[in-house]
């Protein structure tokens, strides 16, 4: 069954903090607890990011907050998020709310009982009958991860018409109190967004053809502890191990190529793989580890400047800048996640008529 994208959106917060507004917060909270800090704070300028989107103004971290605060403006944001992102998507498709039969919403960075559609419902016009699919967990990998099992449901599912939202407010786990190196860095790349896309088996009437293929994961045994949450009173703690470039030049080709295979494509018939900017050294890693030319990851470098580290919705951000400069091709979308798992989504997308 062959399944198609008929919109994608990209959505980011009211609050832009500049890399350097960002820096100098940072030096503020952290420079007289944390004595690595001077040496760490070069990351500031290595990063490759300007600037990125917060749910809260930066003054809001200013003040100590413990769980309850955090996950009150997660709720408060990233129901905001969600509506822009899905209104966004659903225009793009040319569908409405009351269209979708089923909703996968993606998210890592809050809790929220009953999950973020349900709490949408109204606003956006869904179905009384519309399935709810909420997928918590997957951090970083959870843009490719979602788009995959939209994928999957829309070809179970003929005619059905299924909206993908995915929603991170990493911004929300900075911490002050832990003093660990992976806080400072996590301070160094993250921001917050969302992104939705609109997914049918049922061909789109006019534009390009973006068709999707079936998505593929590996996961690495005894690897926990390389990427994830740790979880205490005053909220969630990154878990962001300095290896994670070393583990992608070492690990990614065979996990790719194992991608490629279970999708019955070699790398010379990709012309665009569309990775996840988990930072500049990673993305390098990644080019490294493909035999791609250094730099030519340029939508992702572009995407982690101009927004930061997003998590789960950052690879669709890039996905979009691929589409939107019409490119065509043969595309790989992957991701590396909490698990540690490394996600992957082949699609296919028509060149623009003459």
């Amino acid at each position: 069954m062959t399944v198609y994208l008929h919109g994608l959106s990209t959505a980011l917060p009211d609050h832009c903090l500049s890399q350097s507004a960002v820096r100098e917060r940072a030096a503020i909270i952290f420079g007289n607890k944390y004595p690595q800090f001077d040496r760490l704070s070069k990351t500031f300028d290595t990063a490759g990011i300007e600037k990125r989107h917060s749910v809260v103004p930066i003054d809001w971290f200013n003040k100590d907050h413990g769980w309850a605060d955090r996950n009150a403006a997660y709720i408060t944001g990233a129901k905001a998020l969600f509506i822009d992102a899905a209104n966004r998507a659903l225009t793009s498709a040319g569908w409405v709310g009351s269209d979708v039969d089923c909703v996968i919403t993606v998210s890592s960075t809050g809790i929220a009982t009953p999950s973020l559609e349900a709490q949408v419902f109204t606003q956006m016009g869904f179905r009384d009958d519309i399935m709810r699919v909420p997928l918590f967990g997957l951090g970083c990998a959870g843009g490719v991860s979602g788009l995959s099992v939209a994928q999957s449901i829309a070809a179970g599912r003929p005619g059905a018409k299924v909206l993908l939202v995915v929603v991170e407010t990493c911004s929300l786990a900075f911490r002050a109190d832990r003093l660990q190196k992976a806080d400072i860095i996590a301070t160094v790349l993250f921001g917050d967004g969302a992104a939705a896309a609109c997914i049918s088996a049922d061909a789109p009437i006019t534009g390009r053809r973006v068709r999707m293929g079936t998505g593929h994961q590996k996961i690495w045994p005894d690897t926990l502890d390389i990427m994830g949450w740790d979880v205490d009173e005053t909220g969630f703690g990154v878990v962001f191990d300095r290896s994670i470039p070393t583990f992608v030049t070492q690990e990614f080709a065979a996990a790719t190529q194992s991608a490629l295979k279970a999708a019955n494509l070699t790398h010379e018939q990709i012309d665009r793989y569309v990775c996840h900017p988990g930072g500049a050294k990673v993305l390098s890693a990644i080019e490294g580890a493909l035999h791609l030319e250094q730099g030519s990851l340029d939508a992702e470098r572009e995407t982690l400047r101009t927004a930061g580290n997003m998590s789960a919705p950052t690879v669709m951000f890039v996905m979009k800048s691929v589409l939107d400069a019409g490119t065509s091709g043969q595309m790989m979308a992957c991701a590396l996640g909490p698990g540690f798992t490394a996600s992957f989504l082949p699609f296919q997308v028509e060149a623009e008529a003459a």
